[in-house]
């Protein structure tokens, strides 16, 4: 199982790092957010190093459909209800400069970038479309209601973002990640005092930025309760009709829309990692249903950390350590959020004040319906008498019979068949 951008490039190779270096940044995490991390302290003359155990962009980011959208479902009266207008107004402007960053390093990389509209749709009632646009009134934005979708689905209508876009990842980070300071296969197994330790030296750094999808560390930040993990599943159809845009159910285990060239992106199936879910069975049967004669050409699933109230954690990893900080829980969303992380973290880097900082702060409140349910789930697995048990935390694992692994439902860990990790937060196998 690949994804259709694996097929597309080879990404840049690096080597590992061999004995001890030191530096001003340490970035730990070779997705795409550490990547746009690692651009914007370049751009501003930062020394910094990069770091992946394995290879660059090997997680999420090389199994993502690539919608570079502020649009990140029907989020603003949300956002507004919880934290007030500001604070919408606040989460629209710096995905909106996230898209403006993207065409701007775009503009001269051949990575398939396109202008795209994107909308937002319901199956179940107005009532939510015209919340989210009376929201969206108020702060200004020039949003759309839409009906008489070109999608194979009874919606009773859409939220539409014009000029938002899509691209090709790996293409764009094959372009940009060359000259960066990267080293693979270089995992850190602890961080302390402003050393971080890996297999082979010591990386000594003023500051850390912990860019792993799911963080390492759970003495501090309680990500392991502020987070569940959510795993999608995308087809590529040839053959099939394509709506011009982009388009997502709010549900979010509905299906997601877009083109690549002259392929259907079909995504969908998703569920609670640990628990079950529609799988690709799901994709595939609408598929049968509403594009008869279409031919599958790939497959494959992603996961998303998913935080408790919809809004990324960047800034400070916790209050207790001040030299080390976070960028997660970017709920599918990865391409905007990782650009925004870049701004964010680029500040607080070089102590500058950052407009959005306060937003996005891990240190927020966490007492939402969310934060139970993460805690009800971890108690259930934590206590059922079952074989074999993540390395984590300890919690009872489930077979997924569908990309045959065992995955946890309390964090999102994942283990192939014979026991080796996939997915973090866990860093050890299975014992045999």
């Amino acid at each position: 199982m690949s994804s259709l951008w694996q097929d597309e490039i080879s990404l840049p190779r690096f080597q590992s790092l061999e004995g001890d270096i030191s530096t001003d940044v340490l970035i730990i995490g070779g997705g795409m957010a550490g990547i746009m991390v690692a651009l914007e302290l370049r751009r501003r003359g930062i020394s910094y190093i990069l770091v992946e155990k394995d290879r660059i962009c090997g997680g999420t980011t090389h199994n993502t459909t690539a919608k570079i959208t502020a649009q990140h479902g029907l989020v603003y009266h949300r956002i507004a209800n919880r934290y007030g207008l500001g604070a919408a107004k606040a989460y629209l402007e710096a995905n909106l400069k996230a898209i403006d960053r993207y065409t701007e390093l775009c503009r001269d990389i051949d990575c398939d970038f396109e202008q795209k509209d994107n909308y937002v749709y319901t199956l179940d009632s107005l009532d939510v479309l015209n919340s989210e646009m009376a929201v969206l009134k108020r702060i200004g934005y020039p949003a759309e209601l839409r009906c008489g979708l070109p999608l194979p689905l009874d919606t009773v209508g859409a939220v539409r973002f014009p000029a938002q876009a899509q691209f090709n990842p790996l293409k764009f980070v094959a372009a940009v990640a060359k000259d960066l300071n990267i080293y693979e296969h270089t995992f850190v197994k602890n961080v302390s005092n402003g050393v971080a330790v890996t297999h082979h030296g010591k990386i000594r750094a003023k500051k850390t930025v912990v860019a792993t999808h799911f963080p390492f560390m759970d003495r501090f930040g309680g990500y392991f309760l502020k987070m569940y993990q959510h795993r999608s599943y995308v087809i590529a159809l040839r053959g099939a009709y394509i709506p011009d845009g982009m388009y997502v159910d709010d549900s979010g285990t509905g299906l997601s829309f877009r083109s690549y060239g002259e392929l259907l992106l079909l995504g969908g199936g998703g569920h609670r990692t640990g628990k079950n879910g529609g799988g690709w069975e799901y994709l595939r049967k609408t598929a049968e249903k509403a594009y008869k004669g279409s031919d599958e050409t790939h497959h494959w699933a992603t996961q998303d950390c998913m935080a408790l109230d919809e809004i990324p954690y960047i800034g400070r990893y916790c209050s207790l350590t001040p030299d080390l900080y976070v960028a997660t829980g970017f709920n599918k969303w990865g391409m905007t959020s990782s650009a925004v992380a870049a701004e964010v973290l680029a500040d607080a880097l070089t102590d500058k004040k950052n407009k959005y900082e306060q937003l996005f702060a891990p240190q927020r409140n966490i007492f939402t319906k969310q934060l139970w349910a993460n805690i009800g789930e971890s108690a259930l697995n934590l206590v059922r008498p079952t074989a074999p048990r993540c390395t984590h935390l300890g919690c009872a694992l489930t077979w997924n019979r569908a990309e045959h692994t065992w995955d946890c439902p309390c964090h999102g860990s994942r283990y192939s068949e014979d026991g080796n990790v996939i997915d973090n937060p866990s860093t050890k196998n299975l014992k045999r």
